[in-house]
């Protein structure tokens, strides 16, 4: 058996989380969203980690544009099937897995009728994260919304007002 002092307290601290990511490494991901969108249009990513016990923990990101260049030319995260492969053999090369994925809008973390019906990964179980105000720092965390795919276009809205400590941004992450 392995003990781990960081996840007996995040277990503690948090524990109803699904998914988890450093609090620094968070803010380094919104921090690029808010560049790759110029404040102006939607920028998104896949954040990609490990799965163990329904619990997800992030350990990197692939943003939508290093998978296809013209994500971001309709104003809004449109992401082309070859992007899709480049995203699964990243995963494979890594050794990860897609965790959820996260994308800005340009006012409140809703979800579009866009979003709801064209899940970036049309699996259950699968998370999207919207980032309010083209992802503007600072963030209030209880703006964004996280929703969870029950496949059929059905979602389970899980965001902060919701659901406390669904995704944890802390530092026993």
């Amino acid at each position: 058996m392995t003990f781990s002092i960081r996840a007996t307290i995040r277990a503690w601290s948090a524990p109803n989380h699904r998914i988890s990511c450093p609090s620094e490494y968070w803010q380094r991901v919104v921090r690029e969203l808010d560049r790759r969108g110029d404040r102006e249009h939607e920028a998104g990513a896949f954040l990609l980690g490990i799965e163990r016990d329904g619990r997800r923990d992030v350990r990197s990101v692939i943003f939508y544009d290093q998978l296809d260049p013209q994500a971001y030319e309709t104003g809004v995260c449109v992401l082309h099937g070859d992007a899709f492969a480049k995203l699964w053999a990243h995963c494979r090369a890594q050794k990860l897995t897609v965790v959820a994925d996260v994308h800005t809008h340009r006012g409140a973390g809703f979800q579009s009728r866009s979003d709801k019906t064209n899940p970036m990964v049309a699996r259950p179980g699968h998370i999207a994260i919207i980032v309010p105000n083209f992802a503007r720092w600072p963030i209030d965390r209880n703006q964004l919304g996280i929703f969870e795919y029950r496949g059929q276009h059905e979602w389970t809205d899980c965001s902060p007002s919701c659901v406390r400590n669904f995704f944890y941004t802390g530092f026993w992450s």
